[in-house]
């Protein structure tokens, strides 16, 4: 499976944005520019894993939270990708899900 840069920049944005900090003080204490910054987080910029780990440790959030979207340290933590995923398709479409997830979770 490819990384979405985008989702990933979009990702770090927003645990940015939640912990007050603006791009110009991330990039500090990242130790980067803010033109570098901020092509991370429009996803033109490919970020290293160095770099990953360097920035979840500021923000104080998990690599996996920004690789795939969700902390699994909750038994909950697929329920707001599901509500996203279900609110950007047709109902033909989550009716399908439905009938996907249904028989899966009766195995």
């Amino acid at each position: 499976m490819a990384l979405d840069y985008n989702i990933i920049g979009e990702r770090l944005k927003k645990a940015r944005t939640e912990r007050g900090l603006t791009q110009e003080k991330l990039a500090e204490k990242m130790d980067v520019s803010i033109a570098f910054l901020s092509r991370i987080e429009r996803g033109s910029s490919h970020i290293s894993l160095k770099r990953l780990s360097q920035v979840c440790d500021i923000l104080g959030i998990t690599e996996g939270s920004i690789l795939n979207g969700s902390s699994n340290n909750s038994e909950t933590y697929l329920t707001s990708e599901f509500d996203e995923l279900l609110k950007n398709v047709s109902s033909e479409k989550q009716k399908l899900i439905y009938k996907i997830a249904k028989v899966i979770s009766e195995d």
